[in-house]
């Protein structure tokens, strides 16, 4: 929790204004009960009228200044806590975002979201309690300590005994609570990847009749962080009642001896009056740290999960020294690529070598997992080569800045993505200078005119979060308009056209093929019917290339493509 706490500097003003009112306010409550036993003994035991009026004139001026301290204290330490809060939000979601696909695959969506959300507000909860309460109660515990003591030093024994036990019984519970707490961020974890894959995953549920089995899953998680959360609160539930014993049996004993002291006039009514109300605050001062350390374990293992985060660099790194932009041909090239994910045991891509040159089109086909996909994300630097090259305009795609890399490419991915807003601001994404006219030119090229015009509002038509209020098939034309509308120098469709009919696919191949005339095109398909006419088709077989050429080359020549073109033909005519 300290590194993390490191990056409190920009509200350090904040907190030592609280520190100094926290001071204040405590000086004050430590103030009243001496005064409170000053106008007992010495004003209303002697019946000094103007004693009482001035004493309890400070009393009230003490009392005043302590309410105005904790307003202004309090409203300081939310806003140090509220911005500590949501900087780290920020700084998470800059890291996250930074990340390489690595990144994001080795923590899970649903613990990145937990630890953004959830473990940031137990930090932010903690520090808000560390300003206000932890600050005070070592103020206000040694010096009620020492005000109690100068009162009435024979009864202290009494403290002596109590404070040592209230501090051994904190100290066993938060030496249990640690591991737990950390166990509970876990099951929360497990609680939100399996609400977030049920929810994504709504339609395949109910079309398989899998909701029982789903709601078992669900009930499973829910019970084991109800039962890890019920262990640590009947754990934490056993610290309030030992500490109200405590509290009430010190009392008893304080009146039950002072009493015994005042019979015998060797402490007066008010002096002891003040030492219970110092016994009070000491107590009340450890009631504060042992709800700290209630909160300090989770809030700690909280902390740890952040800084997980916040200390994972990127795997993807912008160089140095990066290369001086080239001009824009649209040249791709492998060289001799080998490449495989992390932990895999098997590399995904073998000694890939091709090139795509500008104003030609180049399909890459293949099996399922055979690394198709693959190389359209070596090209975006989403994962780095094992070994070998990828050069985009004569440049390796290290040297670039990523930034400069990637406005060089328009990318449709095998999902269709679309984002909660509009139809243009869908398509403005990789565009923002883009006019509507540039927009309907793109809709007009991924043959979606006709459906965006339909839809209330047209380019200013509302789209859902994933898109899920269109079509599968209109989500690929707006993901292929939203690359043509960034006008690139390297078209990437990752199998973008699987889910139009072949009409719809006919015309819209037709459509590219004069918009990106002067462009490079790579694409990713499953079906030969859209590549027959590409200019080059790569072959790839187990991450190997099996074979380059025309249609017409790879099927007098290739095995491997032979046996796709079957297969594909096989099944229309079985259909």
């Amino acid at each position: 929790m300290l590194k993390l706490f490191r990056r409190l500097g920009p509200y350090a003003p904040s907190i030592a204004a609280v520190l100094v009112l926290v001071f204040a306010q405590s000086i004050a409550d430590l103030s009243l009960p001496t005064l409170m036993s000053d106008i007992v003994d010495e004003g209303i035991a002697t019946g000094d009228i103007p004693f009482i009026w001035r004493t309890g004139g400070w009393m009230l001026l003490l009392a005043l200044a302590g309410i105005a301290t904790n307003l202004v204290g309090g409203y300081l330490a939310s806003r140090a806590a509220l911005g500590f809060g949501r900087e780290l939000r920020s700084s998470i979601f800059r890291r996250v975002t930074s990340w390489s696909l690595d990144g994001i695959d080795r923590f899970g969506a649903a613990s990145l979201i937990t630890r953004t959300t959830n473990d940031v507000t137990q930090v932010q909860q903690v520090l808000f309690m560390m300003l206000r309460m932890m600050a005070m109660a070592p103020i206000m515990a040694i010096g009620g300590l020492i005000m109690a003591v100068s009162k009435e030093p024979e009864l202290a024994w009494m403290l002596a005994v109590a404070i040592p036990v209230l501090v051994a019984a904190i100290a066993a519970i938060a030496a249990k609570g640690l591991p737990l707490f950390t166990t509970i961020q876990r099951k929360l974890d497990t609680l939100n990847r399996v609400l977030r894959e049920k929810l994504s995953g709504i339609r395949v549920i109910r079309a398989f009749d899998r909701v029982a089995y789903e709601q078992g899953r669900f009930e499973e998680a829910n019970r084991e962080l109800t039962e890890v959360t019920l262990k640590v609160n009947r754990l934490v539930s056993l610290l309030f009642p030992f500490v109200m014993l405590v509290m009430n049996l010190t009392t008893i004993a304080i009146v039950w001896f002072g009493g015994l002291a005042i019979d015998s006039g060797g402490v007066k009514i008010g002096s002891l009056m003040a030492f219970i109300q110092y016994s009070m605050q000491i107590m009340f001062s450890v009631v504060m740290v042992s709800v700290i350390f209630i909160m300090v374990p989770r809030a700690s293992a909280s902390a740890l999960r952040i800084n997980e985060v916040l200390e994972t660099g990127d795997s993807i790194l912008d160089p140095d020294r990066p290369a001086a932009p080239p001009a824009r041909s649209g040249r791709v090239e492998f060289r001799n690529v080998d490449f495989g994910y992390p932990g895999a045991e098997e590399m995904a891509l073998r000694g890939v070598s091709f090139v795509a040159e500008e104003g030609k089109v180049t399909a890459i086909i293949g099996s399922t997992g055979s690394g198709k996909t693959t190389v359209l994300n070596l090209i975006e630097r989403f994962h780095d080569v094992s070994s070998g090259a990828v050069l985009v305009d004569g440049v390796d795609v290290r040297e670039y800045r990523q930034a400069e890399l990637r406005a060089r490419l328009g990318y449709a991915p095998q999902k269709a993505m679309l984002f909660s807003g509009s139809v243009a601001d869908n398509l403005r994404f990789g565009a923002d200078a883009a006019d509507d006219a540039a927009l309907r030119r793109a809709l007009s090229v991924a043959q979606a005119v006709d459906f965006v015009d339909g839809m209330e509002g047209g380019l200013g038509a509302a789209v859902t979060q994933g898109g899920t209020n269109v079509s599968g098939g209109q989500r690929q034309r707006l993901a292929v308009a939203r690359a043509v509308a960034r006008d690139p120098s390297i078209y990437l469709f990752d199998d973008t056209f699987s889910a139009l009919d072949a009409r719809t696919d006919a015309r819209l191949r037709e459509a590219l093929k004069a918009e990106t005339a002067g462009s490079t095109v790579i694409m990713v398909v499953q079906r030969v019917g859209t590549i027959v006419d590409a200019d080059r088709i790569v072959v790839l077989d187990e991450g190997r290339v099996a074979g380059i050429g025309t249609h017409a080359e790879l099927l007098a020549g290739n095995e491997v493509y032979r046996e796709i073109v079957q297969s594909q033909l096989s099944a229309e005519v079985e259909a």
